[in-house]
């Protein structure tokens, strides 16, 4: 047995009581986007457990077809454990999963490719300089805008999408009587130190939500400090089975974030807030960091958090009529629900319209829009129609995936409705009210 599978079989030990608790009741079924729309068991969280048991056991082959294929699918959203009356951690079971297949079958060069470069600074900076040059030369929009109304794209063609839904949003609509300049109140408590996870897409592709976040955490009474040497924070490796690259992004990530004596590790892209929080378990057998990986899970929240632990400050009228789409990784994983609600709510002049299948996802779980096209389009595209069906000017959500994901599906339908970060609706709203003019914000 490998040294891989011997990882999986502990962490299923240590998942048994879980396991053997479990009545089968079902519940992670409708809750599995993949279930709800293939029909199979094992497309299922349950189904997937009973392969990871039977390569425990000896009696799959982690390199069969079926072991590929199925865990192979599954988007990682984690919609099955707040369900779950077991308290099974699925998650962390699905990556240790996904590094057995992958050491038993090398995975597609594309997907190699990717978090190749993701987990390379000198390979992602210069990949993100040619995706925001190419961007700015309109080509991508131009090329979307052809293919709105056809055949779904795959490949290529749907990174041309993704690439052009990553592009900032038209200027909102407003309104003559606006509010007189606020200024912020004053907050009687010492200013927490926080440091941002700039991130890779984010720092690359969405660099003005990273501002964005800077500009209100600030007017909310946060002293944020610049964090040198920080590196992608892991996520798509894990998701990936690359668990050593996203072991080794994550040591470097703590002692960058140690260094800069933060109180709060500030996130604006969920599915990196998800992994971040996860590094105590991800190091757990680290002698050297696992003490300090705990601490540091224990200091990721994310802006939402952050901004509705402090009001927010109010701030300008937006008229805008909104839905708001709540990322897997923020909701399931990190269990945060109410807090960017909190935050539309304290915007003037916005609408908050329900978005029906919210808590659902979007189909794009990291690479997996790119590298399962066919089923992260399916799911995307009830979550487009979904969308469409509010009415609503814009959506909301607070990931940059799904930003592109959801962007891109949007945008292929002609309908021309931009996709909006949380950050970046309440950072218009404080331009607005003349926050930043009179705070020095």
């Amino acid at each position: 047995m490998s040294a891989a599978v011997d990882s999986l079989a502990s962490a299923v030990r240590k998942q048994e009581q879980g396991l053997l608790n479990c009545v089968h009741c079902g519940f992670c079924l409708p809750a599995c986007p993949t279930y709800r729309r293939l029909g199979d068991e094992a497309d299922s969280p349950r189904g997937r457990l009973y392969l990871m048991q039977a390569v425990v056991e000896g009696r799959l082959d982690p390199g069969a077809e079926a072991f590929q294929t199925h865990i192979g699918r599954c988007l990682g959203c984690r919609a099955c454990e707040p369900v779950c009356p077991s308290g099974v951690e699925y998650g962390q079971l699905l990556e240790l999963a996904r590094q057995v297949g992958g050491n038993a079958r090398r995975p597609p060069v594309f997907s190699r490719v990717l978090l190749r470069v993701f987990g390379t600074a000198w390979l992602a900076r210069p990949a993100m300089f040619a995706g925001r040059v190419a961007r700015a030369t309109g080509l991508p929009a131009l090329l979307t805008r052809i293919m709105a109304g056809r055949r779904p794209p795959k490949g290529a063609r749907l990174a041309v999408a993704m690439l052009a839904a990553s592009a900032p949003p038209p200027p909102l609509p407003s309104r003559t009587e606006d509010p007189p300049a606020t200024v912020p109140r004053r907050l009687d408590a010492a200013k927490p130190t926080v440091g941002v996870l700039t991130g890779c897409v984010q720092a690359g592709l969405f660099a003005r939500v990273n501002q964005a976040t800077v500009r209100v955490l600030q007017a909310n009474g946060y002293h944020v400090v610049s964090v040198p040497n920080q590196e992608c924070c892991g996520a798509l490796h894990a998701h990936g089975g690359d668990l050593e690259a996203a072991r080794s992004l994550a040591r470097r990530n703590i002692v960058a974030f140690e260094a800069a004596r933060v109180d709060i590790v500030a996130m604006n892209a969920s599915g990196c807030g998800a992994a971040m929080a996860d590094y105590g378990s991800l190091l757990a057998d680290d002698e050297a960091m696992a003490s300090r990986a705990r601490a540091f899970a224990g200091k990721v929240r994310d802006i939402s958090q952050l901004l509705a632990d402090r009001g927010p400050v109010p701030g300008g009228t937006v008229p805008l009529k909104v839905t708001y789409d709540a990322p897997c990784h923020l909701l399931h994983a990190q269990g945060v629900a109410d807090p960017p609600s909190r935050v539309l709510d304290s915007i003037p002049g916005l609408e908050v319209v329900p978005l029906p299948g919210a808590a659902e996802c979007c189909g794009g779980a990291g690479i997996y829009g790119l590298t399962n096209p066919r089923l992260g389009g399916w799911i995307g595209s009830d979550k487009v129609q979904s969308v469409l069906g509010t009415g609503a000017s814009a959506l909301v959500t607070g990931n940059p995936g799904c930003m592109m994901q959801i962007g891109a599906g949007l945008a292929l339908t002609g309908a021309g409705i931009p996709v909006l970060h949380l950050v970046e609706l309440l950072d218009e709203s404080y331009r607005r009210g003349g926050l930043y003019g009179n705070a020095g914000g």
